[in-house]
């Protein structure tokens, strides 16, 4: 699935996200037949030159999949493109010390803070920790709605699911490794406390989540109802959120998700890819995808959360 923009041309962020997601549950479930037929494809993207940084975080959130599969030991090349693109995002950066890539977008949230913080699983370096707190910290500031959800962006005052999706599930993979003693800490738990809260007002009776999160009106989409259901999961095993009350939101999350997967094992209603907009209806009426990868990627995130033990 290739990316072509007139600034850079590479393998898709969302592909990316699916490989990033296939090699963490195949490792968790032990299965080395999987691992390695990833690694053969993505050492061929190394081989054939088909991710190079491009200062822009839809390029380099692609060393996300290198670093997993480094990390579920498929080789040291892995290692060393999944860093080259993760300090590739900090060559260029801003007079309060963020990367020149933040552009205060929504999905920037798990596009820089994913990739930051891959690249502290696999070195140890708690720079990369440091590097995607401030930056997360800086877009809750900005970002964060009064009742704890995000708009799209500028000019686009909706809550549109994925988007808001990337911020859950950026939150929650930074959560998941930030130590308490960090002084971002606290006030990334308090916005993602605040999110998660807002969720649970928004879900369906049968478990999903909307295009539109707030808008009845507005069809029950797949990629978002997954990532909720990751960042809610993560945070209820982290001990981050209270069992009693997010448990039930994430079970019923997945129980009804898995409705919307095939025979093929391709999931339904998956949004198409999404530009900002101030008309309602252009959401209203994106196109339902099937088999799409930005719906793949957060399903398969997701059973790995229900699986894992953290």
């Amino acid at each position: 699935m290739m990316y072509v923009t007139d600034f850079w041309t590479g393998v898709h962020y969302a592909e990316a996200c699916a490989g990033f997601g296939a090699a963490r549950l195949a490792g968790l479930l032990n299965d080395s037949n999987i691992i390695n037929r990833l690694s053969e494809r993505y050492t061929l993207v190394i081989e054939d030159s088909l991710v190079k940084g491009a200062s822009h975080v839809d390029a380099n959130v692609y060393g996300i999949l290198p670093l997993e599969l480094y990390i579920q030991n498929a080789g040291e090349i892995f290692l060393n493109q999944g860093l080259e693109l993760a300090d590739g995002q900090w060559k260029d950066t801003l007079s309060d010390g963020l990367t020149s890539q933040v552009r205060y977008w929504i999905d920037d949230i798990w596009m820089i803070a994913g990739l930051q913080v891959q690249a502290y699983r696999a070195t140890g370096d708690e720079v990369y920790l440091e590097r995607a707190a401030k930056v997360v910290e800086s877009y809750l500031d900005r970002l964060q709605q009064p009742d704890g959800l995000f708009y799209h962006g500028e000019g686009a005052p909706f809550f549109w699911g994925r988007g808001n999706g990337w911020v859950a599930a950026g939150l929650a993979e930074l959560l998941s490794e930030l130590p308490d003693s960090s002084p971002y800490y606290f006030s990334i738990l308090e916005g993602y406390r605040k999110m998660m809260n807002a969720l649970v007002k928004y879900q369906s009776k049968d478990g999903m989540w909307r295009q539109l999160i707030d808008k009845e009106e507005a069809w029950k989409e797949t990629s978002s109802t997954a990532m909720f259901g990751y960042a809610i999961t993560v945070g209820v095993k982290k001990g981050l959120l209270p069992a009693k009350k997010f448990v039930p939101v994430y079970q019923k999350a997945w129980l009804s998700l898995v409705k919307y997967i095939n025979e093929e094992g391709m999931v339904t209603d998956v949004c198409a890819g999404t530009g900002k907009s101030d008309d309602i209806e252009y959401y209203l009426n994106r196109p339902r995808n099937t088999g799409d990868l930005h719906g793949q990627a957060p399903v398969l995130w997701f059973a790995y959360s229900l699986l894992a033990s953290y």
